[in-house]
């Protein structure tokens, strides 16, 4: 299947123009946000300012919703926009959420709310923002989708198997297209874990190449694909293949690895295991933030970089382990780019991008 559209939100903006600027500038600091579990007070991260964005027309609708359906509803028209199709919405195009925490921070604001003020006393629209539906549904009523929607909560490939479902929907006939996107939000009881139970990085840069010890700093964003057969859009590159577990042998070596190390492993030692001294390799996690669903904007890098016939360099290259990192911004003939992750029982995902 074919990439015949993105739209993203993160920390540095709205749109593949955002994401573009973003990897040709490099690293920038992550912000300070409130802490109170930690000493300081203060902590590290990636955070969509939604107020900073350039056109939010669109969540005039939906004014009551929560900051993840937001952001989702942003990435999704920004998607939808960027194909350039002008009828895409009426034809039958499905929509696939995926998320790894959902709307967590909702749904602890409702039992605080419940604790505080007792169930009689709560708000019916907090509580409705707080299931994991929610966002799917915000994003059909905005956009006008009228096709099979569905919602998938998986840790971290739940990118991987939106991408796979997408898939089973075009060859099964039920849609034209899908509109296959991830979403997820910073909020307290996240960083809490984050900061008790990973590390964070002291100087605000991940560094995915160090491998172990690993340093995070959480982020938050949303990404969405559109997806079809057709050659027909604003294509950026086929989808060849996703594995998860174990992927067969293609014989040949891809033109760049993305890899989602982002600090979220205590250990991403197995990293090294789908790194070639054949292959450049690069990480942009040090520009949007350790998130579950990283995958998305490793992809929409990628995605970027075959449509353009550009490479970016890898944001953050410490690299004590010696792999051959890309380190420049340059013209480059790109065939195909492999994004590979790992989850914590060391299994392996793959998404390999192909230039059509």
């Amino acid at each position: 299947m074919k990439i015949a559209g993105i739209g993203l939100v993160f920390a540095q903006g709205l749109g593949m123009g955002a994401l573009e600027t973003a990897l040709n500038r490099g690293w920038v600091p992550p912000q300070e946000v409130e802490a109170p579990h930690i000493p300081g007070g203060k902590t590290p991260a990636y955070l969509v300012n939604l107020e900073a964005l350039p056109d939010r027309s669109v969540l005039k609708k939906i004014r009551r919703s929560d900051k993840l359906s937001k952001m989702s509803v942003l990435a999704a028209a920004d998607a939808l926009r960027d194909c350039g199709i002008a009828d895409i919405t009426k034809r039958k195009l499905g929509l696939i959420v995926a998320t790894a925490f959902g709307p967590h921070v909702t749904t602890f604001g409702f039992l605080d709310d419940i604790l505080d003020h007792g169930d009689a006393a709560v708000s019916p629209t907090t509580f409705s923002n707080s299931v994991h539906n929610a966002a799917a549904s915000y994003v059909c009523n905005s956009l006008g989708i009228n096709g099979p929607t569905l919602t998938i909560t998986q840790f971290r490939f739940s990118f991987q198997a939106a991408l796979q479902l997408a898939q089973t929907w075009i060859d099964q006939g039920r849609c034209d297209y899908v509109l296959a996107g991830v979403v997820d939000q910073y909020g307290d009881v996240l960083g809490y874990v984050a900061d008790h139970k990973l590390t964070t990085a002291k100087d605000g840069k991940i560094k995915p190449f160090t491998f172990k010890p690993t340093c995070q700093i959480p982020g938050e964003g949303a990404a969405f694909f559109l997806l079809g057969r057709e050659n027909r859009g604003n294509i950026y590159c086929g989808i060849d293949a996703v594995h998860t577990g174990q992927a067969p042998d293609r014989g040949k070596p891809e033109d760049l690895t993305i890899i989602d190390a982002d600090g979220m492993l205590p250990d991403e030692t197995m990293y090294r295991g789908c790194l070639s001294p054949d292959v450049p390799a690069a990480a942009y996690a040090p520009l949007f933030g350790s998130m579950m669903i990283g995958s998305a904007f490793n992809t929409a890098a990628g995605a970027l970089m075959i449509k353009k016939q550009l490479l970016f360099a890898t944001p953050v290259a410490d690299n004590p382990a010696g792999i051959r990192l890309l380190v420049e911004n340059g013209p480059a003939s790109v065939a195909s780019i492999l994004c590979a992750g790992y989850n914590c029982y060391s299994e392996r995902s793959e998404i390999l991008l192909t230039k059509v």
